[in-house]
């Protein structure tokens, strides 16, 4: 989880993740967000789209629609995550799914109502 320092969502603990570029699949633009974000390359057909969330913040007056996409990560691979973006994210850090950071972004507060992980 990455600790958000834009002002959408600032201070709040999300995965990697951005928007979608024109003709991108939702796996292709999972694998280009987490190389953006942390480094890390995961083969395309070692991501699965799996959940969809309907994401509003009133107080932004924003509204958006989180395709939500996972994979598995070696522990060597791990490791080497670090922070390429550090003017949108503070630090990377791994918790285990039930010991998760607070505050929640949103899109996380929103797939953890609808899933248990």
């Amino acid at each position: 989880m990455g600790k958000r320092l834009s002002k959408h969502g600032n201070s709040t603990w999300a995965p990697p993740g951005g928007h979608l570029e024109f003709g991108e699949t939702a796996q292709q633009c999972a694998s280009r967000e987490l190389f953006e974000e942390t480094g890390l390359k995961i083969p395309l057909n070692k991501i699965e789209m799996f959940s969809t969330t309907n994401d509003i913040f009133y107080g932004e007056h924003k509204h958006y629609v989180t395709i939500h996409c996972r994979t598995k990560i070696d522990k060597s691979l791990a490791q080497l995550i670090e922070v390429k973006e550090p003017n949108k994210c503070e630090t990377w850090e791994w918790f285990d799914r039930n010991k998760l950071p607070s505050p929640l972004f949103l899109s996380a507060q929103n797939l953890l109502k609808q899933h248990t992980l």
